[in-house]
């Protein structure tokens, strides 16, 4: 029986900063910041927002268009690498926040930004395997960056859920394909603040190897082409390397159109790459075809071949949309965005 998505939902904190405001902060030209990263805002959570918070909200809008009974989930997946616990679970906070049996197994799950497909898949695995009806994976964040580091300009907050069972589908799971190794160029010590990185070789050994790897080795299994897919989702740790990439497999501008939402706010890790695909989704047509494709620093991808499935209609308007998220805005100074972030720290 087909395995797939049953619901979706997404979550983006209001607050935004533009990139000219840290820019001023910092002394940095705007316009050559704009135009090396592609990006002109990011979002930002509020002070009582976390990774759990972002990770409930998109919960209840998956739960509001898969119409299920809570009782039903069997597995909670929760993937980020900004848990506000580090020792402590997010996903049993979600678990009760959206009234799920305790009869289910939840965990937290970590693989930089690619942590929430990893969920998808996990998830896929076990519904498909008869464990359980439903399984709910997300993938969420509250992404840092050091002050005046080049990950300050992108670093954002929002994240995605997807319920994944075999009945009531809206999108078809077609096939599912990884590329793994172990490529440094991203990590945080345990009890670091923010996260290094190994500056240009995040690119070519990281994030295009393994980003047209993963996908160039779904088209094979799947035996497809790139332009067999309506939409083309990538990774997007800025506006820059998804166009490269895109470039590099022959993706048209259309195909990548409704899932880039990098641009307007930020790489919000875990839920980058499914905060592009729940904004496909939301405007997706029967028949349509998605090829999703995630990538997380250390270093792996996850790709997918999707077909969007007749209940698509019955379910987009259910639940708040991506687009909603995104327009809902309110524009904060950099003083703020500190503060609200917590980069004053006491020694």
């Amino acid at each position: 029986m087909a395995i797939g998505i049953t619901g979706y939902g997404a979550y983006v904190p209001r607050y935004r900063i533009k990139v000219e405001e840290i820019c001023k902060a910092w002394g940095a030209d705007a316009e050559s910041v704009k135009e090396s990263l592609n990006i002109s805002e990011k979002a930002v959570p509020a002070p009582d927002e976390d990774t759990a918070t972002i990770a409930v909200a998109a919960a209840r809008n998956a739960l509001l268009r898969a119409q299920i009974d809570p009782q039903d989930i069997g597995a909670v997946y929760v993937g980020s690498e900004s848990h506000p616990y580090a020792v402590k679970p997010t996903a049993t906070v979600v678990a009760e926040a959206i009234s799920a049996t305790p009869s289910l197994t939840a965990a937290d799950l970590e693989f930089a930004c690619k942590a929430g497909t990893a969920a998808i898949q996990i998830c896929m695995g076990m519904v498909g395997s008869g464990m359980m009806e439903y399984a709910l994976a997300i993938g969420a964040d509250t992404a840092q960056g050091a002050p005046g580091d080049a990950l300050e300009y992108t670093a954002a907050g929002g994240g995605a859920a997807f319920l994944i069972g075999k009945k009531k589908l809206a999108a078809e799971i077609n096939d599912t394909y990884s590329f793994t190794t172990d490529t440094p160029d991203f990590w945080r010590r345990e009890g670091a603040s923010y996260p290094s990185h190994g500056g240009r070789f995040t690119g070519g050994p990281a994030y295009f190897m393994h980003v047209e790897s993963a996908t160039k080795g779904l088209l094979d299994k799947t035996k497809t082409k790139i332009e067999d897919y309506t939409h083309v989702i990538f990774h997007q740790p800025n506006g820059k390397f998804p166009l490269k990439a895109a470039a590099d497999l022959g993706v048209k501008k259309e195909q990548l159109e409704k899932g880039m939402v990098v641009t307007r706010i930020g790489n919000t890790y875990s839920g980058c790459s499914i905060l592009g695909l729940s904004n496909v989704l939301d405007s997706a047509k029967p028949g349509e075809t998605i090829l999703l494709t995630s990538f997380g620093s250390g270093a792996g991808g996850d790709s997918f071949s999707i077909t969007v499935k007749d209940r698509i209609t019955e379910i987009q308007d259910k639940a708040k949309k991506t687009e909603h998220y995104i327009n809902a805005k309110e524009y904060i100074e950099y003083s703020t965005y500190i503060k609200y972030r917590r980069k004053l720290k006491r020694e």
